[in-house]
């Protein structure tokens, strides 16, 4: 009996231990993931961009932290043949706080983020040709230790945009809307002539009616009049 107690004491802790085990693997892999997208930045779904020489155009860059910011530096970078540029760059002191100052490098760029969207985009005014090029969004959190971050933004610089050619999509609109007109005017004609049909199938079995009653109507008189009377 002493036994018996013993082990089920044992498998009880067993059981305890193997829970707070599961449950400390979870939070590590939590805290793993988090850590390891804890700061992203982002150029958007599109990261490039096609603009007319002498246009105004915006670089987007957007940046986002599970385990939040403390004094977050910021840059823009524009790679000149291989060369890396500052553009811009400025330090966030925390979460939804304006940069006290924003430094720009280069003529033409405005800096138009806000720390409230996590948004630290930049504007470009009167684009040329020597602005086409690979431009990097960097990151760098303090409470990362260390760790950088960026994403690219390639902008092409063209004298004027491309025409697109809408003859197919034109032609192929024009045969799907011909195709339902064509399919609701079936429907349509289908509907008429099954009015008609019916109509001409109701108009028919009034007249079998009434033919019915007048047949009846004479047999009844013939039948009456060849009756002989009785003496």
């Amino acid at each position: 009996m002493e036994t018996q107690s013993r082990g089920h004491l044992t498998g009880g802790g067993g059981g305890v231990t193997s829970e707070r085990a599961a449950s400390c693997l979870l939070l590590t892999l939590v805290i793993g993931v988090c850590c390891v997208h804890a700061l992203e930045m982002s150029t958007g779904k599109i990261p490039f961009l096609e603009a007319v020489n002498g246009s105004t155009v915006l670089l987007p860059c957007t940046y986002a932290s599970c385990i939040g910011i403390t004094n977050l530096y910021f840059k823009w970078e524009y790679n000149d043949n291989g060369t890396m540029q500052k553009v811009a760059d400025s330090v966030i002191p925390t979460d939804h706080v304006e940069p006290n100052k924003v430094n720009v490098y280069r003529e033409r760029v405005e800096y138009v983020g806000s720390s409230k969207e996590n948004n630290i985009s930049i504007l470009l005014w009167n684009v040329t040709f020597e602005d086409a090029g690979v431009y990097t969004c960097f990151g760098k959190n303090p409470k990362e230790k260390g760790k950088n971050h960026s994403a690219i933004f390639t902008l092409h610089v063209v004298e004027e945009l491309r025409k697109v050619d809408n003859t197919l999509t034109i032609i192929i609109a024009s045969c799907v809307g011909g195709f339902i007109a064509l399919l609701m005017a079936f429907m349509l004609l289908k509907n008429f002539t099954l009015f008609v049909l019916a109509k001409i199938e109701e108009k028919n079995k009034e007249c079998l009616v009434t033919s019915s009653g007048i047949d009846n109507t004479e047999n009844g008189l013939s039948g009456s009049k060849s009756t002989p009377k009785k003496a």
